[in-house]
């Protein structure tokens, strides 16, 4: 027994091997609970806090160090709380504040971090600012971008100029009451705010201090691009691109979008976190970044103090049909090499905007992507479901609630849904896969719950959910945490990249993905450094090599749309991976039996 101790005493001693030189928040994994899709308490189809805290065990039964909340502030729900009438207030829905704090309160105590969405750029058309601006009175007046229209030769006033909403339609709606028209990039109930304002630039800030006070570590910013216009309003140039001049698409946002003046705001919003750390424990709050960007406007949120700016090159870059070139350069290598000196990285496979990763891609490579987001050098994002494998489900119009497909036509809402990567969490096989206790759930459940769920995956030999534990278990090794990368190309259809120790090579890993639908066998000769002799350290779930499988440098063979990562054959790399759940039972056995 006392061996037994030794033997779990040093893989608990691996798996918490930190570089104390680096922030939390630099090789954390992050999480994305949308609230209400994740666990329902109360019965009622949607998803609340005190749901979320009940199941707050299975991120770190996950490997997870950070979770991200999408918004539970006070709102209408025209656009799912994205439209926000109190900043500072819980919606009934989600819950009180009450359970907010409780919530903080046990991510806290299960070692946890907990990050809020911020939306700076619009409130609801029902916050008091709003309406008080609708009405004239001061300060509030110059809250929101107003316009007195355009005057054509007739006399008719007419929008301001030709600027398009994200959700189609023109961005400007007439204000019978005011006489004037307002900006919304959104729906027209989402009012842009007004950042030449002094007055709304220090209402965010207090809004950020407010909820640092409650204990949070960081903010995910909304689509922070659009913060600020051109205020001179000029149309916007034709893209070419579609001939519907309703779509957002129709025009090149260069009025509207990545003006300077939002970088300035972001700069004032870093200083505001580094003072909050300095005045209190020293321990830093973060900003994530939400732009659908050009790499330049996007890396530059990095000189303006964003601790990164999300990395969108896998969702828009690359997708299932990118040769493995093309993602080597376009969602790697871009990223990678035009870094700001000392950034730290970020990956993102999905988000509540976007295709499951696999139905983006195919169900088969969900490992081997997981295997990228995880193991390369930074931040990974993890959108809820996507450590099982969830997939898109097929939602009928009759049942579509989000606006954006909602504002298209029965014909066309299915391209403009993003309801299909929103369904409840797949948990089980009861009622609404254990999401809710309730048949009828906000959006329907997917189809496939019965035979897709974390459940079966915990009890399956073999699992999305296993692989995704064990690469977040090798992702708190030091080798992960801060080793260099290497990557290269080895094949037209394989992927490889290493993470070796500059101090040695002897634990160096290597993650092999293989994105074309045939077997490739390929050699890492390219790798100078790398043995003669390796060994299967985790495989995808669809690999014909298992974990524990000898390969040989000059010849590996990659299954279909495959991943594996491979490390040095010697004892003490080829031990059997103790994944994440098997740690944490380790430790309770210690505890019950006094060791």
């Amino acid at each position: 027994m006392k061996g037994v101790r030794i033997l779990l005493l040093v893989a608990l001693a691996s798996w918490n091997s930190v570089n104390a030189d680096l922030e939390w928040w630099q090789t954390t994994s992050v999480y994305q609970i949308y609230p209400r899709s994740w666990k329902d308490s109360d019965g009622d189809g949607i998803g609340d806090l005190p749901g979320i805290e009940s199941k707050l065990q299975h991120l770190v039964d996950s490997g997870i160090d950070t979770f991200w909340l999408s918004p539970i502030y006070e709102s209408p729900m025209v656009d799912f709380g994205y439209d926000i009438s109190n900043f500072t207030s819980i919606d009934p829905i989600f819950g009180t504040m009450d359970d907010f704090d409780n919530l903080v309160a046990t991510a806290k105590s299960l070692g946890l971090k907990v990050i809020m969405d911020l939306v700076p750029n619009h409130s609801s058309d029902e916050h008091e600012w709003f309406v008080k601006s609708l009405a004239g009175t001061e300060p509030y007046s110059d809250y929101y971008v107003w316009h007195n229209g355009t005057e054509l030769e007739n006399g008719t006033i007419t929008v301001p100029n030709n600027w398009i909403s994200f959700f189609g339609g023109s961005a400007w709606t007439w204000s019978s009451a005011r006489q004037a028209y307002y900006l919304h990039q959104y729906t027209e109930e989402q009012p842009d705010l007004n950042y030449r304002n002094e007055y709304v630039v220090q209402e965010m800030k207090d809004i950020i201090e407010f909820w640092l006070d409650r204990g949070i570590d960081g903010f995910r910013v909304d689509t922070i691009m659009t913060l600020v216009e051109d205020a001179s309003f000029p149309d916007e140039p034709l893209s070419g691109t579609t001939d519907d001049s309703t779509d957002h698409d129709y025009l090149l946002h260069y009025y509207t979008e990545d003006q300077i003046e939002t970088y300035e705001v972001v700069a004032e919003w870093r200083e505001l976190l580094d003072d909050y750390a300095f005045k209190t424990d020293n321990v830093t709050r973060i900003m994530m970044m939400e732009a659908y960007s050009n790499l330049t406007m996007t890396l530059l949120y990095y000189d303006y103090g964003a601790h990164f700016p999300f990395n969108f090159r896998f969702i828009r870059s690359v997708d299932s049909s990118s040769t493995a070139q093309e993602v080597k350069e376009l969602a790697i290598d871009a990223w990678l090499d035009n870094l700001p000196d000392n950034a730290t990285a970020d990956w993102v496979l999905g988000n509540h905007d976007n295709s499951r990763v696999a139905s983006r891609y195919t169900p088969e490579q969900v490992d081997a992507l997981n295997m990228i987001n995880l193991l390369l050098p930074g931040v990974s994002v993890t959108y809820y479901g996507e450590e099982i494998g969830m997939e898109d489900e097929s939602i009928s119009w009759e049942d579509t609630v989000d606006p954006q497909a909602c504002n298209q036509d029965e014909d066309s809402y299915e391209s403009n849904s993003r309801d299909p990567a929103r369904t409840p969490m797949q948990w089980d096989t009861t009622t609404s896969a254990g999401f809710s206790t309730n048949e009828s759930t906000w959006l329907p459940v997917n189809s496939n719950y019965l035979t897709l769920n974390l459940a079966a995956q915990i009890d399956a030999d073999v699992s999305h959910y296993k692989v995704f534990q064990d690469l977040t278990t090798l992702r708190k090794e030091t080798v992960i945490q801060e080793g260099t990368v290497n990557v290269q190309l080895l094949s037209d259809n394989v992927i490889c990249f290493s993470r070796e120790l500059e101090s040695s090579s002897e634990d160096a890993v290597f993650v092999l993905t293989n994105f074309a639908n045939n077997t490739e066998t390929v050699s890492l000769d390219v790798f100078e450094n790398a043995p003669d002799s390796l060994v299967v350290y985790i495989a995808s779930v669809n690999s014909t090599l298992t974990a524990g499988t000898a390969v040989s440098r000059s010849s590996v063979e990659v299954s279909a749309y495959a991943g594996l990562v491979l490390r040095t054959s010697t004892e003490s790399s080829a031990n059997v991976l103790i994944s994440t759940a098997t740690l944490t039972l380790c430790m309770a056995f210690l505890v019950s039996h006094q060791f």
